[in-house]
Parts: C-alpha cells; sequence; structure tokens
C-alpha cells in the first residue's frame, strides 16, 4: 500500500498500463539515487551549477511519483542554487528529500517486487 508515493499521475499519463508503470518505477528505482548523490556533491564543494543540473532533472520524477513535500523542498534547492547560498543554508533540506526518496524507495520495492 502506497504510503510514501502516489502513482496516480503515473497511472493517467500511462493509461493505466501496468509495463508503462513497472518500466517508470524501475527508472525511479534505480535513476534518481544518482540524481540525489550528485546534488549531494554539488552541495558538498560548493558546485551550484552542478546540484541546480541534478535538482531540476530531478524535480519533474518528484512531482509523478506523488513525492509532494519532497517535489517543495528541490524547489527550495533550486532557488538556493540561483542565489549560491551557504551549504549550511540547504543541508538539511537536502537530507529531507534524500530521506523521503528513499523511503519511497524501500516501499516501491516491496510493493513491486523490484
Amino acid at each position: 500500500m502506497a504510503l510514501k508515493y502516489n502513482l496516480a499521475k503515473v497511472y493517467a499519463l500511462s493509461d493505466n498500463d501496468p509495463d508503462f508503470v513497472n518500466e517508470i518505477l524501475n527508472l525511479f528505482v534505480t535513476e534518481v539515487p544518482n540524481d540525489l548523490k550528485e546534488i549531494g556533491e554539488g552541495i558538498k564543494s560548493k558546485d551550484h551549477k552542478h546540484a541546480y543540473a541534478f535538482a531540476h532533472k530531478l524535480k519533474p520524477t518528484l512531482d509523478l511519483l506523488g513525492l509532494n513535500v519532497a517535489f517543495e523542498e528541490i524547489l527550495q534547492i533550486e532557488a538556493w542554487t540561483k542565489t549560491e547560498g551557504k551549504k549550511k543554508e540547504i543541508i538539511e533540506t537536502y537530507k529531507s528529500v534524500k530521506t523521503q526518496v528513499k523511503d519511497a524507495i524501500k516501499e516501491i520495492r516491496k510493493d513491486f517486487d523490484l
């Protein structure tokens, strides 16, 4: 039972095609952790452009999978990159996104035997 994510938009986009939904979930489980890692590297090294690029890439995926709080927080990370803020200003937001994604992935793997 989906508690950490919501597939309503995925099902709507796919016309309820289970193979398409499975493909989206596989991509989420395999690609998103790497993108998050890249955001973290950008924050750590104060490479705002790098962090922005991966936050921007991740944004539609978070929206598609109904991770609304993580989506709002990724917008905060994008805004932080544009103002070239200090690392300490955004690290907790990044950790929150990372935790939400990790929890969603864990639940998706369990729910869909991935």
